[in-house]
């Protein structure tokens, strides 16, 4: 009896689980409908970004899209901040992009459901007063949803940055 009270549970375990594995069980593509407008929203705004130009840049936003990840910290940005944040940026840089790359992806069943471009490449900023350059390499992840982003996340070398700025890294002395 006591040996049928632990099968019993473990085989109706065992008679669910595929029931609930696939429940759970998220789907990716990268060929879906939408792959290529997705890829030109993006590219419009890494264009309109070596362009200079903050209004195109906000114009492929949602009204309600958060930014994440830019001046190095965690915080978000609303299209209104992320504007503020490139107009000043391009009046003290020239953005230059190189070795770019997009990848569609489209995500069902999961927390991150929706389409999506992940972009690569090098963002090599020219200080404008002094010339010198700064090589950046940087990834985004954007939802792009009725041809607008509606979130987008930046990762990008903060070390370069900050090295080229003056700042120094020491090792803890143990």
């Amino acid at each position: 009896m006591k040996t049928l009270k632990t099968i019993l549970p473990i085989a109706f375990l065992l008679v669910l689980t595929p029931f609930i594995s696939n429940a759970q069980e998220a789907s990716v593509t990268l060929d879906f409908q939408n792959a290529a407008s997705a890829i030109e929203v993006v590219q419009k705004y890494t264009k309109a970004l070596q362009a200079g130009d903050v209004a195109t840049m906000n114009a492929v936003f949602a009204p309600n899209a958060m930014i994440y990840g830019l001046g190095g910290g965690m915080d978000s940005l609303t299209v209104a901040q992320h504007k503020e944040y490139y107009t000043t940026s391009t009046t003290n840089y020239k953005h230059s992009l190189s070795q770019e790359l997009y990848l569609p992806i489209k995500v069902t069943n999961n927390w991150n459901e929706g389409e999506w471009v992940l972009a690569w490449g090098t963002n090599t900023l020219t200080n404008k007063a002094t010339g010198k350059k700064i090589d950046v390499p940087y990834h985004t992840a954007s939802a792009v949803v009725n041809g607008k982003i509606t979130f987008m996340r930046y990762w990008y070398d903060m070390l370069n940055i900050l090295e080229t700025q003056g700042f120094t890294l020491t090792p803890p002395a143990n």
